[in-house]
């Protein structure tokens, strides 16, 4: 007979909303989340997983071995919070000043700790393993390539990795399952542009390098609209302009940052290399030396479409065909991407719209909320989605 996860993720509700606002009320920076890791390590062990801590700095890894041979799925969920100062009125808003889990990842934690719970109830029925990642250092891009550097892919690697992202633009109960790049790989640029200072009233005495980074600015926008295929997807965005701090004064230097987001790395490359034409050359056609330096964070996350064909019919069980939405796609970046860079997986969107909100504030804004009914949900799917590869009669 088939296990109702449903059910006995259900029975977990009060549980699993009080660890979230837990975690909630004492959020953790990039590589700082001791006290989320200290207690993460303390339930797996209390689960009696096999546990590993300090993988990549502050990342926990708890292996579920069951009692045959079989295969090794890994679930991630990512800890850390971001440098945000929260504006919500819970009775359990962030501790910590200029600190707040704006993104979800509290509740990432929570789900996992809850999936772990369940599934080592059924222990002697798992054949193979099951391997929870708990990773830090999302936001920042770098907590997969530490955990990775620090062997988390081995002893065991993973046949299957299966994740989930709580998504507060979906309402909860519908899932998104899409096929392919369903997150986009990110990349960052730094360019400098020199030029001569002067008086701002005698600019022919200098080498205006604000001017020369506007204009590097604007023509970034072709690169999208010009270079890249309109089928294709691309984004350019400059984020940050620095130059200067008087109004008489042309400064001696400019700065310019910003994203590059794309599904397709050859999309990446061409980019990179249109990006650093028309910022070298544009300074040269204005007397400017151009430094531009781009460095990729992650990859796109692509799900495997055998991975999604035999989860989606058990998904459907859970939430009902209309809950399954196959075009969720976001430009938005997440680092889980190099845990399913060569494994087969699934990485999907659990609907978390908090409906009784006076307004919709998405990821990363300081009054970010989610519906809390979406955590039992989220054990039942990722749980449904591992007991699918391990789980035996």
């Amino acid at each position: 007979m088939a296990i109702d996860f449903k059910a006995q993720a259900e029975a977990l509700r009060d549980e699993l909303i009080a660890r979230r606002r837990d975690f909630h009320q004492h959020p953790e920076l990039a590589f700082e989340e001791f006290r989320t890791a200290g207690i993460v390590a303390q339930e797996l062990n209390n689960l009696g997983l096999e546990v590993r801590t300090g993988v990549g700095k502050t990342g926990v890894i708890g292996i579920l071995e069951g009692g045959r041979e079989g295969l090794t799925i890994l679930i991630r969920a990512d800890m850390d919070a971001l440098p945000i100062l929260e504006e919500n009125d819970h009775d359990y808003n962030s501790t910590v000043p200029n600190k707040m889990h704006a993104c979800g990842h509290d509740g990432h934690t929570a789900i996992a700790l809850g999936v772990a719970k369940l599934l080592s109830q059924h222990r002697d029925q798992i054949a193979g393993r099951v391997k929870f990642v708990f990773q830090p250092a999302e936001e920042v891009g770098l907590g997969a390539k530490a955990m990775i550097a620090d062997g988390a892919m081995e002893d065991p690697r993973p046949d299957v990795s299966v994740g989930l992202h709580l998504w507060n633009s979906m309402p909860v109960g519908k899932i998104g399952v899409a096929d392919g790049a369903v997150m986009a790989g990110a990349s960052i640029f730094d360019i400098r542009v020199t030029g001569k200072g002067a008086h701002a009233a005698s600019p022919h005495q200098g080498i205006d390098p604000v001017v020369c980074a506007a204009q590097i600015v604007t023509a970034f926008q072709t690169v999208v609209s010009r270079s890249a295929d309109p089928l294709d997807t691309l984004v350019v965005s400059v984020t940050s302009v620095r130059a200067g701090e008087a109004y008489n004064i042309i400064p001696q230097f400019a700065e310019l940052r910003g994203t590059v987001r794309y599904f397709r790395n050859e999309t990446r490359d061409m980019a990179r290399e249109r990006m650093r034409e028309i910022a070298v050359n544009m300074g040269f056609a204005m007397r400017c030396e151009v430094e531009f330096n781009m460095t990729d964070l992650t990859i796109p996350v692509i799900n495997n479409a055998d991975v999604g064909a035999k989860l989606r019919p058990l998904f459907e069980q859970v939430v009902g065909a209309d809950g399954l939405d196959m075009n969720c796609r976001t430009m938005g970046a997440e680092d889980v991407s190099l845990f399913m860079n060569d494994v087969p997986g699934m990485y999907f969107f659990v609907g978390a719209q908090d409906m009784t909100a006076m307004s919709y504030y998405g990821h990363h804004h300081p009054r970010f909320t989610i519906d809390e009914n979406a955590l039992p949900l989220g054990v039942a799917l990722l749980s449904t989605a591992i007991a699918s590869y391990v789980l035996t009669e």
